[in-house]
């Protein structure tokens, strides 16, 4: 079975949770892909193109593990491709393009990223500050309309405290997907006090999966 790590926004495949989870599996043997989802680049990133990278990472019966954009990309790709079997999402990114102006407006920023093109963030894989273009918000518009329809066994382990995606994103999704089970920890967005859980509880789902 191949499994596929799926970094978060403005992270890399070398981030604390893509490493956890590379090593702890990698004890029994199991091998993590940590795909590299900067594409086509970080300035002009595209949820699209994430998703296209993925898909032709997955070579066949797989397993996706995603963590915040990462998670909305692997649930994006189990909606779109029968390889994957199952999928673990961490503090995913659902409704992104809606949460991100919601929060922009009432900072006064969303204007200007749409006006100029550009807005500055914090690019947590260099420790640098760095630019990203209006047309990730455009491309995930077209790509990321409504909630994913996955028909895999899908576990999303949630922060209560996340302040960046509310819980709440989370508990909707579970309402609606029969073979979705939600694990609440309590921790934040980037979920750095709950690994040893993180790892326990997709022990636990991937069981059948992993022998």
């Amino acid at each position: 079975m191949q499994v596929l790590y799926l970094h978060g926004f403005a992270s890399g495949p070398t981030s604390r949770k893509a490493v956890a989870f590379s090593e702890h599996y990698s004890k029994r043997g199991i091998t993590v892909e940590r795909l590299d989802l900067r594409v086509p680049s970080f300035e002009h990133l595209r949820l699209s193109a994430m998703i296209d990278h993925v898909r032709a990472a997955i070579k066949g019966p797989s397993i996706v593990i995603g963590s915040s954009l990462g998670g909305l990309t692997a649930a994006r790709v189990a909606e779109r491709d029968d390889r994957v079997q199952a999928a673990v999402l961490l503090a995913p990114a659902f409704h992104l393009v809606q949460r991100w102006r919601a929060q922009l407006e009432a900072a006064g920023e969303w204007s200007d990223w749409k006006r100029t093109g550009w807005r500055e963030v914090y690019d947590y894989s260099t420790g640098e500050s760095a630019k990203i273009d209006y047309g990730f918000i455009e491309d995930a518009e077209r790509t990321d309309v409504g909630w994913p329809e996955i028909k895999q066994p899908v576990l999303v382990l949630h922060g209560s405290a996340d302040e960046t995606v509310p819980i709440e994103t989370s508990r909707d999704f579970v309402k609606t997907h029969a073979k979705a089970r939600l694990v609440e920890v309590p921790d934040g967005h980037e979920l750095g006090n709950t690994v040893p859980t993180l790892l326990a509880e997709s022990d636990r789902f991937l069981a059948d999966y992993l022998k």
